[in-house]
């Protein structure tokens, strides 16, 4: 994968557009900021979002490779709309999550990365629920039944080897700078997840009690949700310093708690523009151009407004098959044939 372009910008408020907020941090330009530049315009949080936990650990690096699957190979300025930057920066700025709301296939993870890759923030993690999934688990597991197993004479210090943060509890590590967490489908969660996330949520960090009860050793190293990563905990108590940004994805299979929603900045996601809808193939084709993309993509919107489906994902496979041959290109019978088995076959068979 090609190395990050890092463009120094001193002056946030001109990179946008002329007279564009300059309150703004996050800007979905596609570039990726200086972080000298980034640190000395990150907005300070209300008093009641600030948090005191430390050591800062360093940040695990970008995964360009992961980063690619939603975002493409090429900088990627999709998400550029004043109504999706006033909201997202407007949850950075609170310390407060982002309650992502959308058809699906809009981008809603992949705005995600986006905010990731443009500050400069790290690997992003990331939770998929399901309706089993669980606060709990997501902080943390403990292997109990290899605890108990573990050989004798139990040397209790170990007992960091059967602790493995989840990515919730990975993200409320302390860090210098927020971790990017992406809760995704928080709608098909139970519905009593919201209600247990809150806690977390107010008080920026949790407790560990299988750590805590070991008074022999005041820090125990435990795996986290990074690969290969590791980290000290003190006291079993988990604290972050920048509170991260947790972007929840739903796309309304039922509505979320009041008291959930209280807590949260809400973006409703718009459908990709026709010009967006461009910027994403040429972000994930680079090569592709003219003619050939902007046939499929008038196609696309057109089979999005009958159908009522918005999974910019088809369009991309679209791409991938039609760039592979210069048959179904030129003739538009087995174009529409094509056409039928990504696109049609999958809308009927849902």
């Amino acid at each position: 994968m090609p190395e990050e372009r890092v463009v120094e910008r001193e002056d946030l408020s001109v990179t946008h557009s002329s007279g564009s907020p300059d309150w703004w941090i996050y800007r979905g330009v596609g570039q990726v900021v200086d972080p000298d530049v980034r640190d000395r315009h990150w907005p300070m949080p209300p008093p009641s979002r600030r948090f005191a936990g430390a050591p800062d650990l360093p940040v695990p690096e970008f995964d360009l490779t992961d980063s690619a699957r939603h975002l493409g190979r090429a900088p990627f300025a999709g998400f550029n709309r004043p109504e999706v930057l006033n909201r997202v920066n407007a949850a950075i700025a609170l310390a407060r999550p982002l309650l992502v709301t959308g058809r699906a296939g809009v981008g809603k993870t992949a705005l995600a990365y986006s905010i990731a890759r443009e500050l400069g923030l790290g690997r992003v993690l990331r939770w998929p629920t399901t309706p089993r999934s669980t606060v709990q688990s997501a902080l943390y597991e403990f292997d109990s039944a290899g605890w108990i197993h573990a050989a004798e004479p139990r040397d209790r210090r170990s007992v960091g080897d059967f602790v493995r943060l989840g990515p919730l509890g990975t993200a409320f590590l302390p860090h210098r700078t927020p971790r990017v967490l992406v809760v995704e489908g928080i709608d098909l969660a139970d519905f009593a997840l919201p209600f247990d996330l809150l806690p977390v949520l107010a008080d920026g960090g949790f407790e560990i009690p299988e750590l805590a009860r070991v008074r022999e050793d005041p820090e125990i190293t435990v795996r986290t949700a990074d690969p290969g990563g590791t980290a000290r905990i003190g006291g079993g108590v988990v604290n972050c310093h920048a509170f991260p940004l947790v972007i929840a994805t739903s796309e309304g299979e039922r509505d979320l708690p009041p008291a959930f929603r209280r807590r949260v900045v809400h973006l409703e996601l718009p459908e990709p523009t026709v010009d967006e809808l461009r910027l994403v193939v040429d972000a994930h084709f680079p090569e592709e151009q003219g003619a050939f993309v902007d046939s499929l993509v008038d196609l696309f919107v057109q089979f999005r407004a009958e159908h009522a489906v918005a999974d910019v994902g088809r369009l991309l496979d679209a791409v991938h098959v039609f760039r592979s041959s210069d048959q179904i290109a030129a003739d538009p019978a087995r174009r529409d044939e094509v056409l039928r088995v990504l696109w049609h076959d999958t809308v009927e068979r849902t």
